[in-house]
This record gives structure tokens, C-alpha cells and sequence, in this order.
């Protein structure tokens, strides 16, 4: 089978090549590293540690497969080494009283990372089952981290990424039967269903979310309580507290995140984390008369035009890999 003169330009050493041969799937990778780790600043390690083993090993590749699939090999190994798995307050126990403060952030835990933007540049394959933004849902990512690491890479390869079973048995080097009883037994632990869309209009998600942001630069507990649906949930890694209900949600905003004093204290940025809207937000921090990084807030809104949860991820570190700054 005669190679692609690009692949083979690059077999022969030419760096070059190589760099014009994986830049098409550099984005879909990453965000492949960023699925199985459940970290964006891991996932770039994770891709650059992948493109040093495909750079290594391409010498191997015969053209059997494509260089898309032989490249998904090569980084869903790599991401197979092991890693502590990362989860969000949700998952580790029942929600906070609102009349409860959030308590001391737990270092120790391994996080989950927001992810910038939107993964809609990958190319999902004809087996995909969930949809783009159900790939990289928090909630999704927090479960999919559960599953022990050979399970977690069949999963993702065969409903998110839509590889056939065979090739996701040479993927992981493994048979067609461990696939389909490994996706079987991830299926069952994940529960994730296909969904439509949500129906949200844009316009309607802007107006919400331009009142949202209104209500943390004026410290508007009122405002903020009136967006938020029946069921809404709080949560703020590296705090293991969360917060489910309007009322919780209230209580724990007026006792610690929206005092009076703090109106007019805020500047916020809209942007965009794992597929849905987020806002970035500062606070003025008075001893040097800036504002500095706060929280990046990952709002999930209802059908309905409400919001369902905000994840407050309250390390200022994740600022960097949206491009925010750490100070305004």
C-alpha cells in the first residue's frame, strides 16, 4: 500500500511533514486528552507527550489504518498511563444547607478543568451516539472519570468518537468482544442517553446571561435568584460544599459570595467552557486597586431559559488556558 507522499516525507525525518500531517487533528486530539484526563493543562502534556511518541514511532505506521485512527492510538496510550482520576463536588457526597459556609477548599483533591470554547471542530465518526456538547457536559466528564481507564477510552472511542468496534480493538490492541463488553459495562455505569439539542434560543440565552452578569457586578442576590430554575445546583471546586435549590442557593449567596459591600466590586467577561456559556469574573482586590481573577462560572441553562447549574471554578489558574488575564 503505497504511503501518502506527506507521511512519507515525514518517515524520512522530514519534521516539516510531520508538523503538515497531524496539525488537522491537533484540536481533536487535545480535546481527546482532555476527555480521558479530565484536565485541559494535563491534556496538553498529554498531547505533546503523544506527538513525541507518533514522531518516534511513525517509522511503524504501514497505512493499514489512517493516519487519523493511527494517531487516536498513539494518544489514547499515552492517556491510558496512569493518573488519578479528577471529579467535581456533585460526585462526592450530598448537597450543603444553604446556611452552611462552603468551608476550607480541598487542595488535596484532584479537580475537574473546564475546557475553552466548543469541541465543533472534531470530526465524530458514523457510530458517535452523544452529541458534541453531551461529550464534554460536566456532568458527563464526572462520570466518564469514574470508569476504570480501559473502559473510559472504549466509551469515548465509540460514542463520542464513533470508531467501529474493530477499529477500536486495534486501537487499544485488544478483541472486538473486550470492546463491546467493556462499552456495555461503561454504558451501564455512565447511564448517558442521546439527547436533542437543547431548545434555548440564542437571543434568550443572551438576555439571561446578560442578566446574570448584571447581577454579580451589582451584587443582586434578587436578580440572580430570579434566573435560576427549580432545581438550579451551585457548586465551587475546590470547595467539596455544593448547593441544590433556589433557597440554598440564595441563602449561601447573600451570606458569602453577594454581600452589599461587594456591588460594584466585580468585572465580568462572557466566554465559552465545554460547549456552553461562561462568564469570567474578577473582583477588586482593594490592597492594589485591581481586580483580580476570581472564578470562571460554567452555566447550564434548562430548555425553558433557565439557568440548571453553575460550576464556579474558583481557581484563578484556569484563567490562563481560556486566555484571560489574571488581573484588569
Amino acid at each position: 500500500m503505497s504511503l501518502d507522499p506527506l507521511v512519507a516525507a515525514a518517515q524520512a525525518q522530514d519534521r516539516g511533514a510531520f508538523d503538515a500531517v497531524v496539525a488537522p487533528h491537533l484540536r481533536a486530539l487535545k480535546t481527546h486528552c482532555y476527555r480521558m484526563s479530565g484536565s485541559w493543562t494535563d491534556a496538553e502534556d498529554l498531547l505533546q507527550e503523544s506527538l513525541a511518541r507518533a514522531w518516534k514511532g511513525l517509522a511503524s505506521y504501514r497505512g493499514a489504518s489512517s493516519v487519523k485512527t493511527w494517531l487516536y492510538a498513539v494518544t489514547t496510550r499515552v492517556c491510558l498511563d496512569g493518573r488519578r482520576a479528577r471529579t467535581l463536588p456533585m460526585a462526592l457526597g450530598p448537597h450543603t444547607p444553604g446556611h452552611e459556609p462552603p468551608g476550607a477548599p480541598a487542595e488535596e483533591i484532584d479537580w475537574l478543568e473546564p475546557m475553552p470554547g466548543a469541541p465543533e471542530d472534531e470530526p465524530l465518526g458514523p457510530e458517535a451516539r452523544l452529541t458534541v456538547r453531551q461529550s464534554v457536559a460536566l456532568a458527563f466528564l464526572t462520570v466518564v472519570q469514574r470508569l476504570p481507564p480501559q473502559q473510559r477510552a472504549v466509551l469515548l472511542l465509540r460514542d463520542v468518537l464513533g470508531f467501529s468496534a474493530a477499529e477500536c480493538a486495534d486501537l487499544l490492541e485488544t478483541s472486538v468482544a473486550s470492546v463491546n463488553s467493556a462499552l456495555q459495562r461503561a454504558r451501564a455505569s455512565t447511564g448517558v442517553e442521546p439527547v436533542a439539542p437543547p431548545k434555548v434560543k440564542d437571543e434568550r440565552e443572551a438576555a439571561l446571561l446578560g442578566r446574570y452578569m448584571q447581577a454579580w457586578e451589582s451584587a443582586d442576590v434578587a436578580l440572580l435568584v430570579s434566573l435560576l430554575g427549580e432545581g438550579a445546583t451551585l457548586s465551587m471546586p475546590p470547595f467539596t460544599a455544593w448547593y441544590s435549590g433556589v433557597e440554598a442557593i440564595a441563602a449561601q449567596l447573600r451570606g458569602m459570595a453577594m454581600p452589599p459591600e461587594a456591588a460594584g466590586r466585580r468585572r465580568v467577561v462572557l466566554t465559552q467552557a465545554n460547549a456552553l456559556p461562561a462568564v469570567a469574573v474578577w473582583r477588586l482586590d482593594p490592597s492594589t486597586g485591581k481586580h483580580a481573577a476570581e472564578a470562571l462560572h460554567v452555566v447550564e441553562l434548562t430548555d425553558d431559559g433557565k439557568i440548571a447549574s453553575i460550576t464556579a471554578f474558583m481557581d484563578p489558574r484556569v484563567f490562563q488556558g481560556f486566555g484571560l488575564p489574571a488581573e484588569l
